[in-house]
């Protein structure tokens, strides 16, 4: 795994701590100028280093993740010898650790043979403190100051316990052209968000007697034109990314992206793959997948897609500022989003799909996000047996639909949505009574960092 690809997946814990001290080695010099080339954000560095040490898998040109770490500092050396170190790192803009294994080649001229980051949890006593919630509330609204003092965080967040909403502000600019500020009643888009949506309404109908989550897809698209999926890829396989029907982005995408306006129109594109593995023998995320649930939504419903889940989901929890209208069409409040060039924002416009589709891209707020679990788990969309089954894990993270991660009290259920300029995070935690809710018009992980930030340090008792 390339470094950058493992600090991106790094788990997320807190802490307080003081930078030490590298050993006098080679691999301790090496490590030492890594950091520092990195952390300074000056290409001309990074560039050097990558001619010293490193001309595969650069860090030069890295601005982007730069800024969404703040860099690394040094907790401590675990083990430590001329050509090798093992050592605990820490990003500076949050609370992320790894572990670090370094390795040099023999020799006068010492290049990295070996760079590998994998994430661990704090090391003892650097862990996080349980504060009150009127103390873990006022450190995030602090922190969120800062992030947008910072230009790292435009958006909204909310936190809700026991069915009432202690936390819902905003900050930052919901576009910046036009210097209109962001509000808790900003539409952002949402990304895979969406598919919660459409899991509810494949369940709604699952309940109602007309799917079966073991159907196979043929049985109601009968004209599907990949005959193994057709046969052997069923509901519950789309629900749970085990079907191997793959993606929709790409090159096709980018080529298509303006003419695919209907669910009919990615299955003209795409129908005719095979599977990209036997159906149910392994798990890879797959946003055509939910296009299909999408397509046995209309086929069993008789409805368009977008016209089910207004009066079936969103109607039914009162969620009027949520939906998929086309990019060509004003919607009042929807933030612009901005993606990073180089550290520069930019508006996404000319990434985004003709409209929000049943994998995603559609618009929400923190308001309606919430409001859609409330209707989840007072049983107005689904009964609780469905829900249950629904966020409890049936292949790895996954129930059926949602992503379902934690243990013990912190166990919890929810979807993230992330594309150029557009994050957001849905944390549900039924044991404890809490929600939170996270959107952003900026790249990911920016909903993300508040939403751990503040599990980290919200009581779990009353």
């Amino acid at each position: 795994m390339g470094w950058i690809a493992a600090i991106l997946s790094m788990f997320i814990v807190t802490g307080a701590l003081a930078q030490s001290a590298l050993p006098p080695t080679p691999a301790g010099k090496v490590l030492a100028e890594l950091l520092e080339a990195f952390n300074s954000g000056d290409a001309a560095k990074a560039e050097a280093f990558d001619r010293a040490y490193r001309p595969s898998d650069p860090i030069a040109g890295m601005a982007v993740l730069r800024a969404q770490t703040g860099g690394f500092e040094l907790v401590k050396v675990e083990t430590s010898d001329a050509t090798a170190l093992t050592a605990i790192l820490r990003e500076k803009a949050g609370d992320r650790f790894a572990r670090l294994q370094l390795s040099l080649s023999d020799g006068s001229e010492h290049k990295l043979t070996g760079f590998r980051l994998d994430p661990v949890a704090p090391p003892a006593g650097l862990g996080p403190k349980r504060l009150s919630l009127t103390e873990a509330l006022a450190a995030l609204v602090k922190r969120q100051d800062e992030a947008t003092v910072a230009d790292s965080f435009s958006g909204a967040v909310l936190v809700a316990r026991d069915g009432k909403v202690v936390l819902e502000k905003a900050w930052g600019l919901a576009d910046r052209e036009r210097s209109l500020p962001v509000t808790v009643d900003t539409r952002f888009r949402i990304g895979s968000m969406n598919k919660m949506f459409t899991a509810v309404a494949i369940l709604q109908l699952v309940e109602a007697g007309r799917l079966g989550l073991d159907d196979p897809v043929g049985k109601h698209l009968s004209d599907y034109p990949d005959k193994d999926i057709a046969r052997k890829v069923t509901v519950r396989h789309l629900l749970t990314h085990t079907g191997g029907t793959g993606d929709i982005f790409g090159p096709e995408f980018d080529r298509n992206r303006l003419k695919l306006k209907a669910v009919a129109d990615y299955i003209a594109l795409y129908g005719t793959r095979a599977p990209l593995f036997a159906p149910g023998t392994t798990q890879r995320y797959s946003n055509y997948g939910f296009i299909l649930l999408g397509a046995l939504i209309e086929k069993v419903s008789g409805v368009s897609y977008d016209d089910y889940v207004e009066k079936n989901v969103f109607e039914p929890s009162g969620m009027t500022s949520t939906g998929s209208l086309p990019e060509s069409e004003t919607v009042p409040g929807r933030a612009t989003g901005y993606l990073n060039e180089g550290g520069r924002l930019a508006p996404n416009t000319a990434t985004l799909p003709w409209r929000g589709t049943p994998a995603g891209g559609g618009y929400s707020t923190v308001g309606d996000l919430w409001r859609f679990v409330d209707a989840l788990q007072t049983g107005r969309l689904i009964s609780k047996n469905m829900l249950d089954q629904a966020t409890s894990t049936q292949v790895q993270m996954f129930g059926l639909g949602f992503a379902v991660v934690g243990e013990g009290n912190w166990k919890g259920f929810g979807h993230n949505g992330g594309a150029p300029g557009m994050s957001g995070d849905l944390h549900v935690f039924p044991k404890l009574g809490y929600v939170l809710v996270s959107l952003s018009n900026l790249d990911p992980p920016a909903s993300t960092r508040p939403l751990e930030f503040i599990e980290a340090r919200l009581p779990e008792m009353p």
